[in-house]
């Protein structure tokens, strides 16, 4: 026990790096972790994973409240409504089955992983909202926080695209923004959870505190590393951790068929390609236009 419990703290520093890097992504790492190497059941992992993501993502606003990167009164509505989400979310678990929240989480995993990879598109010349309209705030956070509710994923990696693509805000405030609004839910959700579930709270605290250490290691990275390179590379570890989420709710019988495997893997090379050419293409037309541009 002590060798798996050594190494869960370990890798938990990955949880607080990706938080600390980009803004989420620590409970699509935390469940997995707390499932298959601590050996949690699913429901006490996913109730453990928005602990230590809330009390990580509230240590990692410190740094960027101190550099204006937060946007308070969206944070704080969005948050509310989250929680509110989350909690309702936390409570519903209790009558799903384990291994549908697993397959829940896995699939969330997959739509993070696509949206990571494919990217943001610039919004050039779109005027940056100061506020958010509050009703699609509500309505938005509400959702979210059901997700994270239920299967204890799905927060940052649906807060920051929300600010960024409907608010207009620069990446690094809706960051920073997200961090509030994860925190809220995550221990909105926490309280959902604890009504039918019950935490080794020596087991969270250890966690927690590799993941706290994690995130400042990942404040200090931060912008060292090229954004594309880094969601990329994230992107793709989260396909496979995905894939092999949703490969353990199957049947034993097809689990463990060789010729899943093989299909599962000419999938992901096949996808691997398809995204290598097109940025190829991105690459092109994005020179193609600045030499059109050059020449007029």
């Amino acid at each position: 026990m002590s060798g798996s419990l050594a190494l869960t703290v370990g890798l938990a520093v990955l949880i607080g790096i990706s938080l600390g890097l980009l803004g989420g992504g620590g409970s699509i790492l935390a469940v997995p972790l707390l499932v298959y190497v601590a050996d949690l059941p699913a429901k006490e992992a996913i109730a453990t994973s928005l602990l230590v993501v809330g009390v990580t993502s509230a240590v990692g606003v410190l740094p960027h409240a101190r550099a204006g990167r937060i946007r308070w009164r969206t944070g704080l509505v969005f948050g509310a409504a989250g929680m509110a989400g989350a909690y309702a979310g936390g409570r519903l678990a209790e009558f799903v089955p384990a291994g549908l929240l697993l397959t829940g989480f896995a699939l969330m995993m997959l739509a993070t992983a696509v949206a990571m990879i494919r990217g943001r598109r610039p919004a050039a010349g779109k005027p940056v909202a100061h506020e958010l309209p509050v009703p699609r705030v509500v309505l938005d956070g509400v959702v979210v926080g059901l997700v994270t509710g239920l299967v204890g994923a799905g927060g940052g990696f649906l807060v920051v695209p929300a600010l960024a693509l409907l608010g207009g805000l620069p990446m690094p405030v809706a960051v920073g923004t997200s961090l509030v609004v994860i925190a809220m839910k995550s221990f909105a959700g926490l309280a959902g959870y604890l009504s039918s579930v019950s935490i080794d709270w020596g087991l969270a605290a250890a966690v927690t505190a590799a993941a706290v250490v994690g995130s400042l290691l990942g404040g200090r990275l931060a912008g060292r590393i090229p954004e594309d390179v880094l969601r990329k590379a994230f992107g793709w570890f989260v396909v496979v951790m995905g894939v092999f989420v949703l490969a353990q709710q199957l049947p034993d019988q097809v689990r463990t068929s060789p010729l899943l495997w093989f299909a599962l893997g000419l999938a992901l090379a096949v996808a691997v390609g398809l995204t290598a050419w097109r940025g190829r293409l991105r690459r092109r037309q994005a020179d193609h236009d600045l030499v059109a541009t050059g020449r007029r």
